[in-house]
C-alpha cells in the first residue's frame, strides 16, 4: 500500500529509531517498502538500510531531484515521506490505514506534532498546536506527508530547483486538502 521515502545523509543513527517505528507497519501489511534517497552517506546509513531490508538509492543532485527521483522509482500507489529521525506512535498504522481508504486522493495527510520523549504532548502545547492549525499554520517537513501517488505527480512532486523541496511542496498544497492525524510524530535528535 505505502512506499515509505526517506532522505539521507549521513543518518544512521537517526535512521535506526524511524525504521524501528515503521516495524509494526511493515508487519500490518501496510508498508510495501522503504527506500532511502540517499546524498552521499560515508557512514553507516546504507549498512542500517540493508539490515533493515530497504532500498537504498544514492542519488547524485539537490535533494528535490533525489526526492523525485525516488518517488518515481517507488512501487506502491501511495507515498509516505519521514525525515530521518521521525518517531512514529504506534497508532500511526491504523490511521494510515484509514486514512488511505477513505480518503479522497487530492487529501493528503501529516502527522500531530509532539515533543521527543513523550508519548503525548502536554495540554498547552496540544492546545497551541491546535490554534497553530486553525489559524492556518502550514505543516512541516518533520511532520511527514502521506500522498497518493498520482496526486504528488499532479502537483509536480519535489522541484530540484528548491531551496527546501520538502517545505515548499507542503506549501503548493491547498490548505483544505491537509488532514491532520491523530497520531503523533516527534523528532529525535540522537
Amino acid at each position: 500500500m505505502i512506499s515509505v521515502i526517506i532522505p539521507t545523509r549521513e543518518s544512521e543513527r537517526l535512521l535506526v529509531r524511524t525504521l524501528a517505528c515503521l516495524v509494526p507497519g511493515a508487519t500490518a501489511g501496510l508498508i510495501r517498502e522503504v527506500i532511502l534517497a540517499d546524498a552521499g552517506s560515508t557512514d553507516e546509513t546504507a549498512s542500517v538500510g540493508d539490515v533493515a531490508g530497504c532500498r537504498f538509492l544514492a542519488l547524485p543532485g539537490p535533494a528535490g531531484a533525489r526526492l523525485a527521483a525516488t518517488a518515481a522509482q517507488a512501487r506502491s500507489d501511495w507515498l509516505m515521506f519521514v525525515v530521518p529521525g521521525a518517531l512514529l506512535e504506534e497508532s500511526w498504522v491504523g490511521e494510515a490505514r484509514h486514512f488511505i481508504e477513505t480518503a479522497e486522493l487530492h487529501r493528503v495527510a501529516v502527522f500531530r506534532r509532539v515533543a521527543a520523549g513523550q508519548s503525548q504532548a502536554s495540554a498547552a502545547a496540544e492546545l497551541l498546536a491546535l490554534l497553530a492549525a486553525a489559524l492556518g499554520a502550514r505543516p512541516k517537513p518533520e511532520q511527514g506527508l502521506l500522498i497518493a501517488k498520482s496526486r504528488y505527480r499532479e502537483l509536480g512532486g519535489h522541484r530540484a530547483a528548491a531551496a527546501d523541496p520538502e517545505r515548499e511542496l507542503l506549501r503548493r498544497l491547498p490548505r483544505s486538502a491537509i488532514v491532520r492525524l491523530r497520531s503523533g510524530i516527534a523528532l529525535s535528535r540522537v
